[in-house]
């Protein structure tokens, strides 16, 4: 008798109108509304990636800004030139020393 009385306990609570009202907002929510939980946190996760491209492109343009006004001096061109593009003058050799430890993959 008591494991009778214990289930029904339970159907009479999970039949009562609030339990119900309650139940059916929850579930859906959580799982038929088009702004449910899981969409949230996809959408909340891709506003963090976007936040964080934000972040990683103004730095990138604050270096641009940078070099743009370094670039401004002849000399700064020339230094830039010989660094990023190996160019050189007329009676100038570079070597470019590669070690196995380098490599562009980095």
């Amino acid at each position: 008798m008591a494991k009778f009385n214990f289930s029904n306990k339970w159907i009479r609570f999970l039949s009562n109108t609030y339990v119900l009202v309650i139940l059916f907002f929850a579930i859906w929510m959580l799982f038929l509304d088009n702004y449910s939980y899981f969409n949230h946190r996809e959408l909340d996760k891709k506003i963090d990636e976007l936040e964080n491209n934000k972040r990683y492109y103004q730095e990138e343009i604050k270096k641009d800004e940078k070099n743009i006004k370094l670039l401004q001096n002849d000399e700064h061109i020339e230094k830039y030139a010989r660094e990023q593009y190996y160019m050189k003058r007329d009676s100038e050799d570079i070597y470019i020393i590669e070690f196995d430890d380098d490599s562009l993959e980095k």
